[in-house]
């Protein structure tokens, strides 16, 4: 297993991806115990009905599950393929992704997903899922 960033460096590599900069994203935790996104909501992420944006949420899975599977496998990652399951709509201050590895080899990772939606200071699950993360050819 290789030793892991620390949760500065992983920050760091975070805040040098344009997209996540522009989306405002945050990196709260990145341990043995897994990796959490956060991202404040804003207009912008929302759909008409006034829901968060599907794609803001898998947006969200997407990167966590990547930065959960770069713990396993170093920093040369790339997703391979997100499922992510819509439970209830997500409406809020903030979205929450909270991502472990379940299973890895020397060339890719098995992640989960947990999207939460932080409402009136209450956290409800909106959406799960999983991935695949596998390290970049060299």
């Amino acid at each position: 297993m290789m030793t892991s960033p620390s949760l500065e460096d992983a920050q760091a590599v975070l805040a040098a991806q344009p997209f996540s900069a522009m989306m405002g994203t945050t990196l709260s935790q990145y341990d043995g115990e897994g990796v959490t996104l956060e991202l404040d909501l804003k207009p912008e992420h929302l759909q008409q009905h006034g829901y968060v944006h599907g794609g803001v949420q898998c947006y969200l899975a997407d990167n966590a599950l990547t930065f959960a599977g770069g713990q396993r496998l170093g920093p040369a990652v790339l997703t391979a393929g997100v499922n992510l399951s819509y439970l209830r709509p997500a409406s809020g201050e903030r979205l929450i992704a909270r991502a472990s590895v379940q299973a890895a080899t020397s060339r890719s990772a098995v992640t989960q997903v947990e999207i939460s939606a932080l409402k009136d200071g209450q956290e409800y699950v909106c959406s799960v899922g999983s991935g695949t993360i596998s390290t970049m050819k060299k």
